[in-house]
């Protein structure tokens, strides 16, 4: 699940490493030549996926480059401009999209026709519809339970699957979030989100907070989905400063804080609509595909477990521990890792 738009860009790909292995990054060890600059996408679009949604669409970098399609956090979020940086506009085609209800797609919202295998089928229906080939597969937090779901349905389909802040939508990592695995360094935080409900002891959490946002009156419903979107935009990197409060209460202020809020309780009072284990019971699935994991090494709104266990279940994965980093793709170290491996997959 991610933290605020702009707050936090989502991933990038690569290839493969020979051997299965597990790295950390230096504190401060910030890519040298840092993102590429700001780039405008040279084509936008819409894509009707059903008759209720329609997906917005954005191209960037290369018409002939490696293609990439990114998929953003939330459930809830939207794509951001600093996703279109991570990679060399030269070498790479970058395809970024707002999943159905998100962003810029409409309707804005709905969570009608809106669960994990309809989304997966949207990823199919706009890689056929740009005509492209063998696609690299990124996302990051959410993004990354989306990608690996498309990636085991579809491998024949995927070049390389890059994940950044693994969640596998196992209640085990539903249950460390909202029933107070992250209060163990977060207890200030979780405490205030409980303080804004009428019932704080009501379980499991998100049906409780999907009964709220669904059922209450609009300005009691502007506050849960604000407590909600507070507590895990608190938690989401490392060491906030000032920049990142003032973003952070800019986008709590927003119009788009209730569509985030409303879609994690949602997907996450479904269990994401997967099998209990199923993402790693069926990534053997996955053996033909390069696969690069990075996580921050203090992420608590995505356990590192996670992505551990992950890279267990595929011998030939490649995990990078950035250190001092939490969830946020915004991290230094993450975002070294990332341009590291548009690198070596470009080069």
């Amino acid at each position: 699940m991610p933290s605020p738009r702009r707050a936090a860009p989502f991933l990038a790909c690569v290839l493969l490493a020979a051997a299965c292995r597990a790295t950390t990054t230096a504190p401060g060890s910030a890519a040298a030549a840092g993102l590429f600059p700001e780039i405008e996408p040279f084509e936008t679009g819409r894509l009707k996926v059903s008759e209720i949604h329609e997906l917005y669409y954005e191209m960037s970098g290369s018409r002939t480059g490696i293609p990439v399609i990114g998929l953003h956090g939330g459930p809830g979020g939207s794509s951001s401009p600093v996703s279109r940086r991570l990679t060399d506009p030269t070498k790479f085609l970058v395809v970024l999209f707002d999943q159905r209800g998100c962003g810029k797609s409409t309707p804005p919202g709905d969570l009608r026709e809106n669960d994990t295998w309809t989304l997966v089928e949207d990823i199919e229906t706009l890689r056929k519809h740009l005509k492209l080939e063998r696609i690299v597969v990124y996302g990051g937090s959410w993004g990354t339970t989306l990608g690996l779901a498309y990636a085991e349905k579809y491998p024949e389909h995927v070049r390389a699957l890059v994940l950044r802040g693994v969640f596998l939508g196992m209640q085990e990592e539903i249950d460390h979030f909202y029933h107070g695995g992250s209060a163990a360094m977060f207890p200030d935080v979780y405490e205030a989100l409980l303080a804004e409900l009428p019932d704080p002891g009501r379980r499991p959490l998100p049906d409780y907070l999907y009964e709220l946002i669904t059922t209450s009156a609009e300005e009691d419903r502007l506050r849960y989905c604000r407590a909600w979107a507070r507590y895990e935009g608190s938690m989401s990197v490392l060491t906030p400063d000032d920049a990142f409060r003032k973003r952070l209460d800019q986008w709590l202020s927003g119009e788009k804080v209730c569509t985030f809020s409303l879609f994690e309780s949602w997907y996450m009072k479904n269990r994401c609509f997967l099998e209990e284990g199923q993402l790693l019971r069926e990534a053997p699935r996955l053996s033909g595909v390069p696969t690069y994991i990075v996580q921050g090494r203090y992420d608590v709104i995505c356990a590192p477990s996670s992505a551990w266990k992950l890279h267990k279940a595929l011998p030939g994965s490649r995990l990078v521990l950035a250190e001092a980093s939490g969830h946020s793709g915004s991290e230094p170290n993450i975002q070294k890792a990332l341009l590291d491996f548009f690198a070596a997959i470009g080069s």
